[in-house]
């Protein structure tokens, strides 16, 4: 993948359309026509990954009967993926960018670690990025799409990790 820093705030989300593991294919900005979209890059092998995901999987949850949308981009295969998936609970929606395509949306958002997280507007603004794990990101995207009390009191949750 190139270096270079994820796209930040403000910036103009790039369209895409990706398969999922059932060959459905998600397409972006027509996703956006119905509401925002939570936008997370992932590896299955990455420990940060394993720790944040079932995080933004509880996010996902929370959004159902909402107008947003939570998608998980992989750059594994859809293998590793269901490996993932059944490992660790995991229910939202995995598309997939992977290496024998080159990456092409993943470097399409400047992609450097994973996880990494996007909150996008209807309009196709980028209105947060998050790089790695962090809790007050989490915190924020949910806060502006209307959802709170994601962690439980009785959780102890990293406030940081890196990707």
């Amino acid at each position: 993948m190139r270096r270079m820093a994820a796209l930040k705030s403000g910036t103009d989300a790039p369209d895409f359309r990706l398969l999922d593991a059932g060959g459905g294919e998600f397409h972006l900005r027509r996703q956006l026509d119905a509401g925002p979209v939570v936008l997370t890059f992932f590896k299955t092998g990455c420990p940060t990954c394993q720790y944040g995901l079932p995080y933004i999987d509880r996010l996902a949850s929370a959004l159902e009967g909402t107008t947003a949308e939570s998608i998980a981009v992989c750059q594994d295969t859809p293998g590793d993926a269901e490996r993932f998936k059944l490992e660790f609970d995991f229910k939202t929606r995995v598309v997939f960018d992977t290496e024998e395509a080159d990456f092409p949306v993943s470097n399409a958002y400047g992609l450097t670690n994973v996880p990494t997280v996007f909150l996008i507007q209807r309009n196709g603004d980028i209105a947060h990025t998050g790089v790695g794990w962090s809790k007050s990101d989490v915190e924020e995207i949910a806060a502006r799409l209307g959802v709170s009390a994601l962690f439980r009191p009785e959780e102890v949750v990293l406030p940081f990790k890196p990707g």
